[in-house]
């Protein structure tokens, strides 16, 4: 890598010391040198050919002296490393050069030792500088990639490890969850491309925003679904409170939006949601080329069809009992023990509720009525009847109910 110096001095004789002393350098290719005259030349110079690494120039010079040359250089956003020459015993000049923003001085008649060792220290701080600005470069390059996908502080964090997000992969416990909107693909058909791009640019950096707001890492995104990651790639404790407090979060996002689009006369499905807790195999997957950060496993699978089974059950978001029993303060109403496909053993399940509903009437009749079910009582048809006449737009216990009129009892559920 060539040194670029340009050399600002009106001794007619420096030129050709210079070159003799750096010969070597200069025949290398490790340093390069450029001349003016002055300050104006100089200014010139650097116009023509901006790669200088660093300016030496003397501070008395006619038309423009260095003081005067080296405030327009400090007044660029490079702020090229300058280094002012002055003769011995002209303190004051040079005093006034450094508070100027001099990176260093030599005093005159030159020292040829002196300015090789100026020239290697200044080159040396240069280069440092260059070299922090690139990884600063980088580390802005990578935010603004990671952004899409994690919260502004952990991208921030992530961008400034260059190790955070290697190939592979690792074990960890996590919580996870998927939404999906119900009807999206008919929805898609029927409407203008201009529409559909509105809608579902504004439902999903509505959502995504939610998501960020409770530092969750957004894993993929496929048309109108999110897979969304918590406890990954950074260490979160309360991964599942947040993952079950973001799921509460998008759901009253999504039926604002619903009702916001359905003023347009658009008729938006219900965002359905599942969350599940447990290990699974994080990392970026992407090979060289690809950056693909997401999750592998079980956990990841089960979360999944936990979102699908809210369209049989009638909910909006359906919680593990994992996730629940994880997350902090978690209130909801059972579902029940749900065998998921794929799976032999049931997983109990939860519809969450945010805190004001946690004594209300209804909430109380649902919990004795599922008490009745869960036990095989008889007096369970009657409770869930009698629920649906106080609550008939409650999705839940009209599935109850309608397992109970065609025969079945107890609370697990096979799924479809």
């Amino acid at each position: 890598m060539t040194a670029r110096i340009l050399v600002v001095d009106d001794e007619p004789d420096l030129e050709d010391l210079i070159k003799q002393k750096f010969r070597r350098q200069i025949r290398d290719g490790t340093i390069a040198f450029g001349f003016a005259r002055d300050g104006v030349e100089a200014l010139a110079a650097l116009a023509e050919s901006p790669d200088y690494d660093m300016v030496v120039s003397d501070i008395n010079m006619p038309r423009m002296d260095g003081l005067t040359l080296l405030g327009k250089l400090q007044e660029e956003e490079a702020k090229l490393s300058t280094v002012v020459v002055s003769a011995y015993g002209d303190m004051t000049n040079i005093r006034t050069a450094m508070n100027r923003g001099a990176f260093d001085f030599l005093t005159k008649p030159i020292d040829f030792s002196d300015f090789e060792v100026t020239v290697r220290k200044t080159i040396a701080h240069v280069r440092a500088l260059k070299e922090a600005r690139a990884r600063q470069a980088a580390a802005e390059r990578a935010h603004a990639s990671l952004s899409r996908y994690f919260s502004p502080n952990l991208a921030t964090s992530l961008a400034a490890d260059a190790n955070a997000l290697t190939l592979g992969g690792e074990r960890r416990e996590i919580a996870t969850l998927f939404t999906d909107i119900a009807g999206f693909t008919p929805l898609v058909e029927s409407l203008d491309p201009k529409m559909l791009a509105s809608l579902l640019g504004g439902y999903l950096e509505g959502m995504t925003e939610i998501v960020f707001a409770h530092e969750g890492t957004v894993a993929k995104i496929i048309g109108d679904a999110i897979h969304v990651l918590f406890g990954a790639p950074a260490d979160q404790p309360d991964a599942a409170t947040r993952a079950v407090a973001c799921a509460l979060a998008l759901d009253a996002r999504s039926e604002e939006y619903r009702e916001e689009w359905r003023e347009h006369g658009v008729t938006l499905g219900a965002t359905r949601i599942g969350v599940h807790a447990g290990a699974a195999i994080v990392g970026n997957f992407g090979g060289g080329r690809l950056f693909d950060y997401t999750a592998y496993g079980d956990t990841i699978n089960a979360a999944a069809r936990l979102e699908a089974v809210n369209k049989q059950l009638g909910t909006r978001i359906c919680v593990s009992g994992v996730a629940a029993e994880r997350a902090e303060g978690f209130f909801g109403r059972p579902v029940g023990d749900l065998v998921l496909r794929g799976r032999s053993e049931p997983t109990r399940a939860f519809e969450p509720l945010p805190e004001s509903e946690r004594f209300t009437p209804a909430t109380l009749a649902y919990l004795r009525a599922f008490e009745k079910l869960e036990g095989r009582d008889p007096g369970a048809l009657a409770a869930f009847a009698a629920l649906i006449g106080e609550r008939p737009n409650d999705t839940l216990a009209q599935y109850h109910l309608k397992r109970l009129l065609n025969g079945h009892s107890g609370a697990r559920i096979e799924t479809a």
